[in-house]
């Protein structure tokens, strides 16, 4: 059997190496139009910012090496430009410019995605780079190094975006992103990305929000002159692209082979395509998401390769399925850590689900540990059933197995509530007797079995000031005069038991203090003296990153 297969990299690659530990017999053929065979593009800003030290370290595999383990046909730099389905064939140029004819028996797209570039005058100039594969990472190196580049623009404030504009930073030059959006990390829901903008603030990045390209031209101090959509402009050295990727599909559209509207390949469990001898791998392709059921593009290296096993047991004849992408994701920033798994608020909100979200402020391990740092987990979950959605941690210690706890928590179907037993490793240098996920548990149970009520940062604009509700404030006096939510009184939790004959009886309390536990604690004695009691979600220092003053 002859299996070709269009593009290397996380896709195709291990798919090439999945068929030959499969099957001896078959020949297996990768035509890559690329340098590389098989790279690390995950890696490509810490290259940029020297953490990864050379480009070899990011190269996985070469054609040869990937021959003598596998013996595996590797041709590159040539490029498919052509699928005729009937006749199993492919067209292929070389880099001479020439061209031949590959049959096949069984085809294996993996394209990958290219950088979506808006359509604006100068973009070929060449102090503007886009950031894909190794050659781009070595271009930008070699052209800050030899102009003595200051300053950079990074056009995209996602999550490649801002991991290039970390590593720009920490070599040292004067960065600014400018995003589209309102938030960075558009895959984050709106309150979580408030936090990382916080943060990243203070590292001396500079955010241009809701705003995007509207010219490029030239400088006068011999670098770019950008111009926003607001008006502002910024003189800058060097630009890079990162304002996202569209699937790379045109041989599979040209080919007749079914996409949908935005061009990515449409494929089953098995990754197969609308053509039974054609299976699709990777950015290009659409599968469905293991939580909400979606069809959607996850341009992730995890599903990438998941999907390539897939695919090479399909095509040697095993029975296999691919259960779909969660969408667990992480990136470093700084000092600090973003991570998500299943999907955000926004999305259940798109898809009318019956949700109910928490917010839990955690150290990352025992407070009398030396080092213990703040975690925020926003946890998302079926109200009635508890059915775990989605979760997003941001912090600078623990984030990582924190979220992956959270991730098998949704991939084994648990609930909400259920987070209160799993028995997590502790010790006071690596977590806490109740770990940040039971935290949230226990949250999450109150709020089912409605020992709790709540309100959200979103809702405090609308609530009444003309006395018909009680607004209080459970903070300390000092916590109080440093800053509060206007309309909100000042009673001390220590003070709540005697004090609370002030509150008139028959009115509503809404309730905050600094993170929410104590706002509980205060919920607790007065529903227990026969008040209707809701407690901000995340306290005020979720709502002041949100709304700073």
């Amino acid at each position: 059997m002859r299996i070709l297969i269009i593009g290397g990299v996380a896709g195709g690659a291990t798919a090439a190496a999945r068929i030959r530990r499969l099957d001896e017999s078959v020949s297996i053929t990768i035509i890559e139009k690329g340098a590389h065979i098989s790279f690390a593009n995950c890696g490509l800003p810490y290259y940029l910012g020297g953490e990864i030290p050379s480009e070899e370290n990011l190269l996985l595999q070469t054609p040869e090496g990937f021959y003598s383990r596998y013996r595996v046909n590797v041709r590159l730099p040539e490029e498919a430009t052509a699928i005729d389905l009937a006749a199993h064939r492919v067209t292929v140029r070389t880099a001479d410019g020439r061209t031949y004819e590959e049959p096949y028996d069984k085809l294996l797209l993996a394209p990958g995605a290219e950088p979506a570039i808006p359509p604006l005058q100068n973009m070929d100039d060449p102090r503007v780079f886009t950031l894909r594969y190794v050659n781009d990472a070595a271009a930008i190196k070699n052209f800050i190094r030899e102009h003595n580049v200051r300053s950079a623009v990074v056009a995209g404030g996602g999550p490649i975006g801002l991991e290039t504009a970390e590593n720009l930073k920490r070599s040292g030059l004067d960065v600014s992103v400018v995003e589209l959006s309102d938030q960075i990390l558009p895959p984050f829901d709106y309150d979580i990305a408030c936090h990382a903008a916080e943060y990243l603030k203070k590292t001396g990045l500079k955010l241009y929000l809701q705003n995007a390209l509207a010219s490029v031209g030239a400088g006068e101090g011999g670098g770019l002159l950008l111009t926003l959509k607001d008006g502002h402009t910024i003189e800058t050295g060097i630009l890079v692209m990162c304002t996202g990727v569209r699937p790379d599909t045109k041989l599979a559209r040209a080919a007749g082979l079914r996409t949908d509207g935005r061009g990515c390949v449409i494929v089953d469990a098995h990754m197969r395509t609308s053509d039974p001898d054609v299976y699709a791998v990777g950015d290009a392709v659409l599968t469905r998401h293991s939580v909400s059921g979606a069809l959607s593009q996850h341009a992730l290296a995890g599903p990438a390769n998941k999907e390539a096993r897939v695919a090479a047991d399909n095509i040697c004849g095993l029975a296999s399925e691919y259960k779909g992408p969660q969408g667990s994701a992480i990136l470093r920033l700084f000092h600090r850590t973003a991570a998500m798994t299943g999907i955000s608020e926004k999305t259940a909100q798109a898809l009318g689900l019956d949700y109910e979200k928490s917010y839990t402020h955690s150290l990352s391990h025992a407070e009398y540990f030396p080092g213990a740092a703040d975690t925020l987990l926003k946890l998302i979950f079926e109200r009635g059933t508890g059915r775990l959605l989605g979760a997003q941690v941001f912090g600078s210690d623990g984030v990582d197995k924190r979220t992956d706890v959270l991730a098998m928590a949704i991939r084994a179907g648990l609930r909400a509530q259920d987070l209160t037993e799993v028995d997590l490793c502790y010790a006071p240098p690596f977590g806490s007797a109740k770990d940040p996920v039971n935290i949230a548990g226990y949250v999450a149970e109150n709020l089912l079995a409605g020992r709790l009520k709540q309100f959200h940062w979103h809702d405090v604009a609308a609530l009444p000031r003309d006395g018909s509700v009680t607004l209080l404030d459970t903070r300390t006096e000092w916590e109080y005069a440093r800053g509060h939510i206007a309309g909100f009184q000042n009673i001390p939790l220590d003070d709540l038991r005697e004090r609370r004959r002030e509150l008139p009886q028959g009115r509503p309390v809404y309730l905050t203090c600094q993170i929410g536990l104590r706002g509980y604690l205060s919920a607790r004695i007065l529903m227990q003296n026969g008040f209707e009691v809701y407690n901000l979600a995340g306290g005020y220092r979720l709502y002041s990153v949100i709304f700073p003053e």
